[in-house]
């Protein structure tokens, strides 16, 4: 699987090297993602990081569409460095004049969503559900306390439990 995406990382690098007629750095390549992200460019590291279930499921667009997008973060940095907006007309004039493709900000791949548990804490107040997530329902069990923002009264797990 890493092959064919690592070819594409490097033809990415080098249309944008012919384009600017200048190097760039290139970076290391992860397939560590998972969730709804396709790929996250992490600038300082130099880092892209690729989702292996969304390749899999996706692999043509994925390889022209999202490597070319984070590839294409990644020589907007070293381009023009950290004051310009992620998404802006720098990353996309990469996107449409090196890569001709268009700069879409988001995926549409189809995601399949997980089902999480969520466990429910109350205040006094009424009508007061606060879905925790595992990890927040974790730190409560660790000692953490959160307040409830209207009688700041600690809130308090009800020993129910939600499937979302």
């Amino acid at each position: 699987m890493p092959e064919l995406l690592n070819s594409r990382v490097e033809d990415c690098f080098n249309l944008a090297e012919a384009f600017f007629k200048r190097p760039f750095k290139r970076p290391v390549v992860s397939f560590k993602l998972r969730g709804q992200k396709a790929g996250v460019a992490h600038l300082h590291e130099n880092l892209l990081r690729f989702n292996p279930q969304l390749y899999r499921e996706n692999r043509d667009d994925f390889l022209k569409q999202t490597v070319a997008h984070e590839v294409a973060h990644l020589i907007a940095h070293q381009l023009f460095g950290d004051r310009i907006a992620a998404h802006g007309e720098e990353w996309q004039l990469i996107m449409r004049g090196v890569y001709e493709l268009p700069p879409n900000r988001c995926h549409t791949y189809d995601i399949k969503r997980r089902s999480v548990t969520r466990y429910i804490y109350r205040c006094p107040c009424p009508d007061s559900d606060f879905p925790f997530t595992a990890q927040r329902h974790g730190l409560v069990n660790k000692g953490r306390r959160y307040l409830c923002r209207k009688c700041r009264n600690t809130l308090l797990f009800t020993g129910q439990t939600r499937i979302e």
